[in-house]
């Protein structure tokens, strides 16, 4: 098996049995167990980038149902640009990290300003877009042009990092860059489309982060991070996984704030709050603190201030003399 650490300049490229030993087994088990979602129905640019800035930190379940309504409401990228924002948002609701509804629409508009309206086919081209990442723009090339190229997200770092690297606990053997190397040097020769398909899907169902089902995987016998656990157990399990996981937090002296004291957190909070509002109604700062932060002070009140200030320059909120309200509360 082929290991890379973080200091090294290229991960070594996996042996070709062992490539085509992974190819085959994986593109085959995929054929027969891939999930039924919409958006791979289609091969529209537009509903292929809706349906990943939806799947950004949110897990399927919750976009499939908001899949489709949105674009019921907004069947085109023109449409999508002609809607006021508040319209949008109003429809995005409540999926959550509303920015990336805002951060969608602004897309559109640049894509109809400076592409004439088609969305680019080139990764090159698709990371001029503001907001879209390597990802993203890998995953359009390929899931709405079939172009042969890698994209790594989430799932497909954990699955690529097991099979070829090993345990990612207590530390990653790759690092960003490095690991869209290895995608690419793993992916399949004129199977892209599939294959990235299969990498998520295994990621999504079977080797998940913290309960990974090696008794159910196709890839076991090819698997390295499989190999190592059974280094600490005859019967690989998520049980091991979460024991490395956790010597690795205690070795580490950094202690992440909390997401229920971040900034994130309140943002969250605040809309939630007064999405709750008749139409028209206003809250006011004073009563609006106490209701998002139960030991809230005055002496916060920059604070909330200062995130309100975010909230309106996003678009996500309105401010007047009398109070707060979100922008599509208008909308009846």
């Amino acid at each position: 098996m082929s290991k890379a650490s973080p200091s090294s300049s290229l991960p070594v490229p996996p042996a070709p049995a062992l490539l085509e030993c992974v190819h085959t087994s994986l593109l085959t088990w995929y054929a027969a167990e891939r999930r039924d979602l919409p958006w791979r129905t289609t091969s529209d640019p537009y509903a292929i980038l809706v349906s990943e800035i939806m799947l950004q930190q949110t897990q399927v379940d919750r976009v499939l149902p908001k899949y489709q309504q949105f674009l019921e409401v907004f069947p085109t990228l023109k449409t999508l640009a002609e809607a006021s924002t508040a319209e949008v948002i109003a429809v995005w609701v409540p999926l959550g990290y509303n920015m990336r509804a805002v951060r969608l629409q602004s897309i559109a508009h640049q894509v109809i300003s400076e592409h004439a309206g088609r969305i680019p086919d080139t990764i090159e081209e698709l990371l001029t877009l503001k907001g879209v990442g390597r990802y993203t723009a890998g995953a359009i090339a390929c899931f709405a042009y079939y172009k042969q190229v890698a994209t790594v997200d989430t799932n497909i770092r954990r699955v690529l990092h097991r099979i070829f690297l090993g345990l990612e606990h207590p530390e990653p053997r790759a690092n960003d860059v490095q690991m869209l190397i290895l995608a690419e040097q793993a992916l399949p020769p004129g199977s892209a489309y599939d294959w990235n398909q299969a990498l998520m899907d295994m990621g999504a169902t079977i080797c998940t982060s913290n309960s990974p089902q090696c008794d159910r995987c196709p890839l076991q016998t090819s698997c390295q991070a499989y190999a190592e656990m059974g280094q600490y157990s005859l019967f690989p399990s998520g049980a091991i996984l979460r024991r490395l996981r956790k010597v690795a937090e205690k070795k580490s002296a950094y202690k992440a704030q909390p997401f229920t004291s971040s900034n994130r957190y309140f943002r969250g909070r605040i809309v939630d709050l007064l999405r709750t509002l008749p139409a028209g109604q206003l809250m006011v700062l004073e009563e609006l603190g106490p209701k998002i932060k139960t030991d809230f002070s005055k002496e916060e009140l920059p604070w909330l201030q200062d995130i309100i200030a975010r909230l309106v320059k996003d678009g996500l909120l309105e401010v007047t003399e009398d109070g707060v309200r979100l922008p599509w509360q208008k909308i009846t």
